[in-house]
């Protein structure tokens, strides 16, 4: 699928059970290279990141395989430490495979990440913390060289609570010798889902979803079978499209706790939201346009940086005027430009976005920058009165499954071209 057509201004109403979630397998992908054995992780989504995935562990001796929503990982061999540089440029995540491979063979080679062009973002964080565990690491033509002759637990602080580093440090703790503590770690819920799925496979961690984790590293981890939970983001993207067009949707599989922000701020818009933790359904109602609101991206619990842009095209339609604050990566307003084709009225100064609303939008012809704001700007097209066509949907295949069929399962009228 290379471009998607919208015809604006349907109702949205209906159900979608959410896809698993992208930021949770991928970190759970590197981490099977710690167990030797096959692994089964269930509810998969089939988006490129996780293809893009899986032919990283493939060329270190992987065995894998994805059908149906369930993926099998044999890593009994891994017979190569280096992260071929196709790859890495594909996809930031591919990062994850330091932290677990240096721990399983005492060696690990990769480039500086690619993905998302959202800054500098920089993978400091991520070598300081394998550094404090006791590997070497070299920098060259942008090429990352980790040794170590066995890692040994210690107590690493984050200077910001990076996801990423967060993730790299504890797969790499959890067969290190001793205790590691994380301090000023991520608490998102995808390091919640990574602990559990480490813990299946055997490791010794306390504190999951605070913000210091204590390790009890294990000679060795096992293989296990995982099941996924729902994608937070994606849910949070669909219902925003609810907001935005006076729809009245439900998405289910998701503990609703995860998107408590989002869902508070939805509330202050005008939408009325009910919340079901027992079914895990969410259900956002709005009757009317939008109110402007405030809010400021942050690491978790504060609003996250995936839906700044799907929350920037509902500013565009809002009542009044909104204020988007970005505090995590500097280059993530890419999709104010292609939102201005719509006809939105957006001011860029710095890391702040102001919005002045109007509805409906314009039609547009755009091109996706990026996955998150290609995915806003389907939502813009929903509320665009007439045909857009948004380009460049190998972004949004990084990680929305079926962005067409979930739509159409609430009265979209999207194609893919």
């Amino acid at each position: 699928m290379s471009a998607i057509e919208v015809r604006g201004l349907s109702p949205l109403n209906g159900k979608i059970e959410i896809q698993g979630s992208k930021n949770a397998v991928l970190p759970m992908m590197a981490a099977t290279l710690l167990a030797r054995g096959l692994t089964v992780i269930r509810h998969v989504p089939a988006i490129a990141d996780v293809f893009c995935m899986i032919e990283i562990l493939r060329s270190l001796g992987c065995v894998c395989q994805l059908a149906k929503g369930v993926l099998t990982v044999d890593s009994s061999v891994v017979d190569s430490v280096r992260i071929p540089e196709g790859f890495v440029g594909k996809m930031r995540s591919s990062v994850m495979v330091l932290g677990p491979l240096l721990a399983r063979m005492g060696e690990a080679v990769t480039y500086y990440p690619g993905g998302c062009v959202l800054g500098k973002r920089p993978i400091d964080i991520h070598l300081k913390a394998l550094e404090s565990l006791g590997a070497e690491t070299y920098e060259a033509g942008g090429m990352i060289l980790a040794r170590s002759n066995g890692l040994k637990g210690n107590r690493i602080i984050f200077r910001f609570p990076s996801v990423g580093a967060t993730e790299n440090a504890l797969m790499a703790a959890v067969t290190a010798e001793g205790t590691t503590v994380l301090s000023n770690c991520a608490r998102e819920p995808e390091i919640v889902e990574l602990c559990a799925f480490l813990t299946a496979m055997g490791a010794r961690i306390e504190h999951a979803g605070e913000s210091e984790l204590v390790i009890q590293g294990v000679r060795m981890l096992h293989p296990c079978e995982f099941s996924l939970g729902a994608d937070r983001i994606c849910a949070g993207t669909y219902l925003t499209a609810a907001l935005m067009v006076s729809g009245d949707v439900v998405v289910s599989g998701l503990n609703p706790e995860y998107l408590d922000g989002p869902l508070r701020l939805m509330e202050r818009m005008g939408a009325v939201v009910q919340r079901n933790a027992k079914a895990r359904e969410i259900r956002v109602t709005a009757k009317e346009r939008p109110c402007g609101f405030e809010t400021v991206t942050g690491p978790y619990p504060a609003f996250p940086t995936d839906l700044q842009s799907p929350f920037l095209a509902a500013a565009a339609v809002a009542r009044g005027e909104s204020r988007i604050e970005e505090t995590v990566f500097e280059a993530r307003f890419a999709a104010a430009l292609r939102l201005r084709d719509f006809g939105a009225v957006i001011r860029l100064s710095g890391c702040t976005a102001q919005v002045e609303g109007r509805y409906p939008l314009f039609p547009a012809i755009v091109r996706a920058p990026d996955l998150r704001g290609g995915a806003a700007l389907i939502l813009a097209a929903l509320a665009a009165e007439g045909a857009s066509v948004i380009d460049g949907c190998e972004h949004i295949e990084r990680g929305y499954e079926d962005i067409c069929r979930d739509l159409l399962q609430i009265g979209a009228d999207v194609r893919p071209l």
